[in-house]
Formats: structure tokens, sequence, C-alpha cells
């Protein structure tokens, strides 16, 4: 009664491709696979923003030129 068996298994896949069908479960495994790289790329990014020395603005080609780097300040 404590662990599933391989056929318990089976069973249940077979009644959630029934349910959701091939093409939807493909889908959903395709963007939960993007979501995932999203993820990772993002992590890295973070990461690489991270290694850059305070006060200065890291590399970054998407940045606007615009951008104004300042300090926040306290209310007294």
């Amino acid at each position: 009664m404590g662990s599933f068996s391989i056929w318990h298994w089976l069973i249940v896949l077979l009644i959630v491709v029934m349910i959701f069908g091939t093409k939807k479960l493909k889908n959903m495994g395709t963007d939960l696979g993007g979501a995932v790289k999203g993820f990772k790329d993002g992590m890295k990014d973070g990461a690489s923003d991270a290694e850059t020395p305070a006060g200065q603005v890291a590399n970054n080609p998407s940045a606007s030129k615009e951008t104004i780097d300042v300090q926040a300040k306290e209310k007294s």
C-alpha cells in the first residue's frame, strides 16, 4: 500500500493523456521548457550584474543613453 507500482503510474499517465490530449501536453511541455530557459537566462544576467562594482553602470547595450545613475538619500 506504500509505494505505487509501474502499473499505477501507467494508468495515471493514460488518464492524463485522455483528459488533455497529446497536443495540449506537448504545448504545455514546450511552454514550461521556455519558462525554465528564460528563468536560467535571467539568473545568469542577474549574476553578471551583481559582479559589477558599486557605483559603476554595467556595460549593457540595451540600456538607454538617457539613464542617470543617482544615489538615494534619506529625508531628514
